[in-house]
């Protein structure tokens, strides 16, 4: 992967932007047969007409008709004159010093999401984080998207438009058959994905499908705060990793800083996770936990996160995440060593306890820091204006 220097990358000119419900992009294979029959296609064609669109949007990653050279002029013209193919306008892209990107993207509507592309440490392969919401439903006290009241859902074609805007970034069209330098995705980004289920779904199904994209569900994990009624949901209709963001072994503290718990408390939670669809075979449940001090960090927590995952039988990986500061905070990472031995405890009991090392930090990339610039800057704005 080309290796660029820390701060802002050069910015790709993405024209035309999203317009609204003209766009071809996160529409199922029936819904662009709908549309090509709706501007005068013949039926006949259409079956064939899809299949090129289906092509070309998402294994050639087109931006325009005009690039669809197997498909007749007026054809072309036809569809170009009816809808778009192009991406959202990048407002910003930064680059870490570990490498890590971090784009700004803003929809035809004026609102903007963070997405963000992490490399591993060979940077021959990474995981993008993709956002489902403007904002987020939740309001967990440790993370700054949570401070950013929900303006909105993400559509199915802007959270697809996040993959296919990393793509472009990283030089992979047409889509590789192996290699892959974007090899894996996480529903992590802005947003809680199980409160805009049915956009996601159709969004993961389309970077799943085999003729285009053909990402493995094995490889995309989504991410939830406990929405227990959707997660089996998740399972049977999506059938992707499952991600938990625990972050407390007991209710009252998960009460304090995830107040979702209060609606579905950890036995709930942990009863869906037990009987998450293939959670017991091949499909290991993931449980995120975020490492504060003087808050979930003690012997005692570690001791009774093994025992709740034990007493559910719940096959599980624990990602141990050091608390990733942001402007306005009022937690504190825990120290290292106390950490270390976290890990070490729940690695005795046989429980895979890895520390995350912290990436993007210096771009507010990592972990619980993604928050759209725009509210940023309205925040900014509204103060300066009271001081003036």
């Amino acid at each position: 992967m080309q290796t660029l220097p820390f701060g802002t990358e050069p910015i790709v000119v993405n024209r035309p932007t999203i317009g609204a419900g003209r766009s071809l992009v996160g529409l199922s294979r029936t819904e662009i047969g709908e549309r090509l029959l709706e501007i005068g296609i013949p039926e006949k064609q259409i079956k064939m007409r899809t299949n090129q669109v289906w092509h070309w949007i998402y294994y050639q990653g087109v931006k325009t008709f005009d690039d669809m050279l197997n498909v007749s002029k007026d054809i072309r013209q036809k569809l170009a004159d009816n809808f778009t193919i192009g991406r959202p306008e990048i407002i910003e892209a930064l680059v870490s010093k570990d490498g890590t990107r971090k784009w700004l993207m803003k929809f035809s509507d004026g609102n903007e999401v963070e997405t963000v592309f992490i490399p591993d440490e060979a940077k021959d392969r990474g995981t993008l984080c993709i956002s489902s919401q403007v904002g987020c439903t939740l309001t967990c006290k440790f993370c700054h998207t949570g401070t950013q009241r929900l303006v909105r859902n993400l559509t199915a074609a802007e959270i697809v438009m996040q993959f296919l805007v990393a793509r472009d970034y990283l030089g992979e069209w047409p889509t590789p058959s192996e290699g892959r330098v974007l090899s894996s995705v996480v529903m992590m980004g802005m947003g809680e994905p199980l409160y805009n289920f049915d956009n996601v779904k159709a969004a993961l199904k389309i970077i799943m499908d085999e003729q285009g994209i053909s990402l493995s569900r094995r490889r995309i994990t989504l991410s939830t705060s406990g929405v227990v009624p959707e997660m089996k949901r998740c399972g049977d209709e999506i059938g992707v990793n499952l991600a938990i963001s625990l972050h407390a072994v007991n209710n009252e503290v998960r009460n304090e800083i995830m107040p979702i718990n209060k609606k579905y408390p950890l036995e709930e939670l942990l009863t869906a996770c037990r009987d998450y669809p293939g959670a017991k075979a091949s499909r290991r449940i993931t449980f995120e936990y975020i490492m504060l001090k003087g808050i979930n960090d003690s012997d005692e927590d570690a001791r009774a996160l093994v025992h709740i995952l034990k007493k559910y039988d719940i096959h599980a990986k624990v990602n141990l995440i050091p608390f990733n500061p942001w402007p306005g905070s009022n937690y504190e990472r825990s120290d290292d060593n106390q950490i270390k031995r976290f890990s070490e405890y729940v690695f005795d009991k046989g429980i895979s306890a890895p520390i995350r090392s912290p990436r993007g930090e210096d771009i507010l990339a990592a972990c619980g820091q993604l928050k759209s610039e725009s509210e940023k800057k309205r925040k900014y704005a509204l103060l300066k204006q009271k001081t003036e």
